[in-house]
């Protein structure tokens, strides 16, 4: 994605992997536009181009289709659409209560569903169509253990979009990528300090954890005219996935 005159729309981009992909397309030439509840606390840049920001609840149906139409009215297109927004905080399923439960399933599903419901109705009026990708998790493909609504729907997201890549062709390519454990401002809360952060990258193959500029140029490529032919895919993007657990418990040299 090199034209100018191409539109992104990423959600949840004001931080951590969303910006990371907002600052992609922003390098790539793009006009980016990101969305979240609350502002960034710095600007979201790369180079000499800055993303604009738009306050949206993604959550709110009707603010959602309003958000798309008009970011169409202002810049002419929407051309692709990142649905980042989403995560969850750790908690057991027995120890979460289900209304907390069903939070978190309405964002990691149901507000990329709206989005994505709100991004086609503009897309599919264009001439040249456009491109949707979800961000995706291991979690959605393996047990989820403290995070079993986060997984849930991460793995409804995916099958949400390999529908809507069948249903949506050919104006609307739709892809996911599946990211595994990212590097952020927060990784602490999940993996501690500077020591955990590396025992965690360290059980990666490739021997570290992914950046957000790692996730931002996967998603650059898949709504790029290089990727035209490629619609319901999922792009694992986890740095080759997790080592056995048994190889290290084998009494087996591995």
């Amino acid at each position: 994605m090199t034209d100018t005159r191409q539109v992104a729309v990423v959600t949840g981009g004001t931080r951590g992997v969303g910006a990371g992909i907002a600052r992609g397309f922003l390098a790539a030439g793009a006009r980016v536009v990101i969305c979240a509840r609350r502002p960034p606390e710095v600007p979201v840049e790369a180079g000499c181009a800055t993303a604009q920001f738009r306050p949206l609840d993604l959550r709110d149906a009707r603010a959602t289709r309003t958000f798309f139409r008009q970011v169409a009215a202002d810049h002419g297109s929407v051309d692709a659409l990142v649905n980042n927004a989403g995560g969850t905080p750790f908690g057991l399923l027995a120890e979460t209560a289900p209304a907390r439960q069903a939070k978190i399933i309405e964002l990691n599903l149901l507000a990329p569903l709206h989005a994505s419901l709100a991004a086609y109705d503009v897309m599919r009026a264009q001439r040249s169509g456009g491109s949707i990708t979800m961000i995706g998790s291991v979690s959605g493909t393996r047990p989820s253990p403290g995070s079993g609504a986060y997984g849930a729907a991460k793995a409804g997201l995916e099958n949400l979009a390999r529908t809507m890549a069948v249903e949506w062709a050919p104006a609307v390519r739709v892809n996911t990528v599946v990211l595994g454990l990212a590097r952020t401002e927060s990784a602490h809360l999940h993996y501690g300090d500077e020591e955990g952060v590396a025992r965690v990258a360290a059980t990666v193959p490739l021997g570290r954890l992914a950046d957000p500029a790692d996730v931002g140029d996967a998603c650059v490529f898949l709504a790029s005219d290089r990727a035209r032919y490629i619609s319901g895919a999922a792009l694992h993007l986890h740095g080759g996935g997790e080592r056995p657990a048994f190889l290290d418990a084998a009494p087996v040299n591995h």
